[in-house]
């Protein structure tokens, strides 16, 4: 399996090519908070995914990542679509960069799994200091809204095991509401698909683009919301 930290580090263009390949989000995210004149906070932001279909909507746009070289490409996007509604700042979800009560919404998109999946020591804990910075920086009747992925590759949700344990704690100790929705990547050719399939998910998933000609990529995501 490729090593995420890393791409995100080194290969921050390429990673955005393939996101690129999945449909907007915008949709999405304002069936549960309105983003017009909204002060929004992007949770690992990255390349600019949700940054770059909310900022035009919102009043501001934080965008928070770990990964420098992420947010340059994220930076890079506003800058080229002339909006000046925004920063970005290199930072950690248990320590978010913002005054108490200074934002309206909160968007966190497949970022937070890198902190509380099963297989990172302490993840309960990491999970409830992010909690709790989220509260901190929303105002009262702000709304947190958290995407990860359900399974790639599959065309009704398979979340990966080791993330089981991070969903029902959103759900069942955080009282978090939830939906899943399709986001396939729509791949120009068989020759792009396995590429960036080969990149970001691996030699196994890869080969199986190739066999069965998966030019479009089938992917399942979960979503979460709470207003505080």
């Amino acid at each position: 399996m490729p090593n995420h930290e890393h791409i995100y580090k080194t290969q921050a263009e390429q990673y955005d090519l393939m996101i690129s390949r999945q449909p907007s989000l915008l949709a999405v995210i304002e069936e549960i908070p309105p983003i017009k004149g909204q002060d929004v906070i992007d949770l690992g932001a990255g390349s600019g995914r949700l940054t770059s279909v909310l900022a035009p909507h919102a009043k501001s746009i934080l965008a928070v990542d770990a990964s420098a070289a992420m947010l340059e490409v994220n930076a890079e996007q506003l800058t080229q679509a002339g909006l000046s509604n925004w920063k970005t700042s290199v930072a950690d979800h248990r320590n978010i960069p913002a005054d108490d009560n200074s934002s309206d919404v909160i968007v966190a998109g497949w970022t937070v799994c890198y902190l509380t999946s099963s297989e990172v020591p302490n993840n309960e804990l990491n999970l409830e200091k992010i909690i709790r910075e989220m509260k901190r920086v929303l105002r009262p009747g702000g709304t947190i809204v958290i995407m990860e992925t359900m399974g790639t590759g599959y065309e009704t949700p398979h979340p990966p095991k080791f993330l089981t344990q991070y969903y029902s704690l959103l759900e069942n100790k955080y009282g978090f509401s939830h939906k899943w929705i399709r986001l396939d990547y729509r791949f120009a050719d068989l020759e792009e698909a396995e590429r960036q399939a080969r990149f970001f998910f691996g030699d196994d998933l890869a080969d199986r683009v190739v066999v069965e000609k998966l030019v479009t990529l089938p992917e399942c995501a979960g979503v979460w919301w709470l207003a505080v």
